[in-house]
């Protein structure tokens, strides 16, 4: 039976061999939420970046660009960090490439690439997540984002999420992370998003204004697409 296992924070991740795993990568606020979004909205690839200016020259290739920075979009950028960004029209997206750079999310992408498939999980997309990773029967590390390298909730019940809905397939009892993320999920499971308000990332974001993005991000099997990263782009399965 293949494990699951999480990695609570990318600082953690020389603790883990990735070879041979599937890496699930998650930022439920925002990025990978965000990138979830955007896939399902037509845009073609992404490609994310650790670091801002080699996103913004991105655009004399053509690529829209996509950046934050402590929540807030960055300067000279088309969109930030907001599903709402490739929903609301106000950059026409479909069809395009968009470069994209966060705080936390495309660094742990890049952290993760030395396992043999990298995905992209949300709870958006959680089903999908799901189907993809029972065929692939290989361990499964759940990379969560975090906040600047420190443990964050939301990710780690993204987790738990995952480990709930794979317990008759796979073995979520041997690590005492996803023992954790599980019993997080069983206690917020009723109301994910009343629950967030006690994580410091809601209230930061919350502190931006940006509330209707929580709610929209905790939302389940919004999307059946799995993005997956592979040769430096972010494309559907």
């Amino acid at each position: 039976m293949p494990s699951l296992d999480i990695c609570f924070s990318p600082e953690l991740l020389p603790l883990y061999d990735l070879r041979g795993r599937v890496a699930v990568v998650v930022d439920i606020l925002r990025a990978t939420s965000s990138i979830v979004t955007a896939l399902a909205q037509g845009v073609t690839h992404m490609v994310p970046f650790s670091e801002l200016e080699p996103c913004r020259e991105m655009a004399s290739q053509g690529y829209l660009t996509a950046a934050e920075r402590d929540g807030r979009q960055a300067e000279n950028v088309d969109l930030g960090n907001s599903p709402f960004g490739y929903l609301d029209g106000v950059v026409p997206v479909r069809g395009r490439s968009v470069a994209i750079t966060t705080t936390n999310g495309t660094r742990a992408l890049h952290l993760s690439a030395a396992a043999e498939h990298v995905v992209l999980g949300a709870f958006l997309n959680l089903g999908a997540v799901v189907d993809f990773v029972r065929k692939q029967q290989q361990d499964v590390v759940v990379v969560c984002a975090g906040w600047k390298g420190k443990f964050c909730l939301e990710d780690t019940l993204f987790g738990g999420a995952l480990a709930h809905r794979l317990a008759q397939e796979f073995d979520v009892t041997s690590s005492d992370a996803t023992l954790a993320a599980l019993d997080l999920w069983q206690a917020a499971q009723p109301d994910v998003a009343a629950y967030l308000l006690k994580s410091a990332h809601v209230r930061r974001l919350n502190s931006l204004e940006s509330h209707k993005d929580m709610e929209f991000c905790v939302r389940e099997d919004v999307y059946s697409l799995v993005p997956v990263f592979r040769d430096g782009r972010i494309v559907v399965a």
